[in-house]
Parts: C-alpha cells; structure tokens; sequence
C-alpha cells in the first residue's frame, strides 16, 4: 500500500508540478514567513528541504544559507522547482529525487531540516521523522508544516476524506496532539507550536488537482451533507447550492535534536 500511495503521489504531482509552482498558497504565506524568520539560518548552514514541491521554501533560505539540498519523489516537479529557483538566481541549491522515508544522505548532514505542507502525503510518517532525525546535525532543528485535522475525531475524519475525494494521494492530515507524539517519540524535542487559519476557495482546491466536473461534484456532495457541527467548525460558506468556501488549519512545528 506504502509503495502505491507513492506512485499516486508521483503521478498526481507530475501532472500538476506547474500548479504548484505557481499557486499563490505555496508561493507565500505568514507561515513561510515564520519558517524563514524561526530557521535563524547563517551563511555556514546546510538545509534540506523534505518534499520540497514548487521549491518554496528552498527559494525563500538559499540566499541565506551556504547550501540547500531540494529533495522530491517526483522529477516533474524538481523539474519546475529547479527552473524556479535558478531562474531567481540561487546557484547553491541541489536538486536530489528520493524518498522522504529513506533519505539518501548520510547521518548528520543538515543543520535544518524543511518540510512545508507535504508529509499528509507520507505514508510512514514515524520513518520520516526517523529519517529527519538521523540526517541533522547534533543541535540542528526540524522545521515542519503541515495540514493538520481537528482533535474532534468525526471532525478530522470529514477532512481527511474530502481531501482524499479531492487528491488520491492524500493519505492522512494528523492532529496536532498526534504530531507532538510522533515528534517525542522519535527524540525530537518540541520548541515551537503555532497555528495558522486556512481558508480554501472551493473552486480553486479542486482546480489545483485538475479534478473534473463530476470528481468535483463529488468532494461538493460530502460538504453538502455534512452536519451542522461541520459546517459551523469549517466555517463551510454555499450559494445557490454551491459551495463557496471552507477554513482549514495549518500548523508550524519545530523540534530539535539533542546534543
């Protein structure tokens, strides 16, 4: 199943590399903002950036580090994220296909690691947070964003799956009290959690993965029946029978290593 979702993944990404490149949601952000203010880089630093995508956060701490490693399981979009970056003058990025759950670095390689709205993707995401573990620098810290479902359980399994209705390769958006768990247990020690609102205009979620009309009714029909609770928690907008507009969170978390 691991290796089918990962093909999903690269098929569902190659397909729409350019998207991503270019969706003003990945391009900025406050919380962009906060990972390049948090990562404290210097010019004798080296970052990895996990399932780096349209390369944003790799374009955003390349004129502040010595070397950024940018790493995807898909060529499509290092493809993309390589004539991005490169085409904003950043000649210290190095672009690596690889799997972000069998990372081809060896130990202690990175004094940050990177990874931004991507590790729902993941179907192991205890080997990821291995993984980014074994690769930093004693002292380095993980900087990771991501989607994240609500404690609610009814309410975070309506989340997850609409956005498996809406991207097959969605595997599952955690909690933020699953993440500090999985964090602690792989070592990590948590400094940093905060949170970001994050509204989606419907049209353009479902556009963004080049879903067709009737997938799209589909992902519609799941907002349309839920309960009330639902609509109220996702401050889920309609008109007309259409909907319009749902909020979601995002969370910022950073851990380090140990000395």
């Amino acid at each position: 199943m691991s290796e089918e979702m990962k093909t999903r993944v690269q098929q569902q990404f190659g397909k729409n590399a350019e998207k991503y490149v270019t969706s003003v949601r990945h391009a900025k952000g406050e919380d962009l903002t906060l990972l390049v203010s948090a990562a404290q880089a210097t010019k004798e630093m080296t970052v990895l950036d996990i399932a780096t995508g349209g390369g944003h956060v790799a374009n955003a701490l390349a004129p502040l580090v010595k070397q950024v490693t940018a790493l995807d399981l898909t060529q499509e979009m290092l493809n993309s994220a390589k004539v991005f970056i490169e085409g904003n003058g950043h000649g210290n990025v190095e672009f690596v296909k690889g799997d972000a759950e069998q990372l081809p670095f060896e130990d202690a390689s990175f004094d940050i690691v990177t990874c931004r709205i991507a590790a729902h993707h993941f179907p192991n995401v205890p080997a990821f947070l291995r993984e980014a573990y074994r690769v930093l620098k004693p002292g380095g810290k993980l900087q990771l964003i991501d989607n994240v479902s609500p404690e609610d359980g009814r309410l975070g399994e309506f989340y997850n799956e609409v956005e498996r209705l809406r991207d097959r390769s969605h595997v599952r958006a955690l909690s933020k009290s699953e993440w500090i768990g999985q964090l602690e247990q792989t070592h990590f020690q948590l400094d940093a959690l905060i949170c970001f609102q994050k509204p989606f205009e419907f049209q353009s979620w479902c556009q963004r993965m080049g879903l067709t009309p009737e997938e799209q009714d589909e992902v519609k029909a799941e907002f349309i029946k839920a309960e009330p609770a639902t609509w109220e928690f996702f401050r889920i907008t309609a008109d007309a029978g259409e909907i319009v507009s749902f909020v979601g969170q995002s969370a910022y978390f950073q851990a380090s290593k140990s000395l």
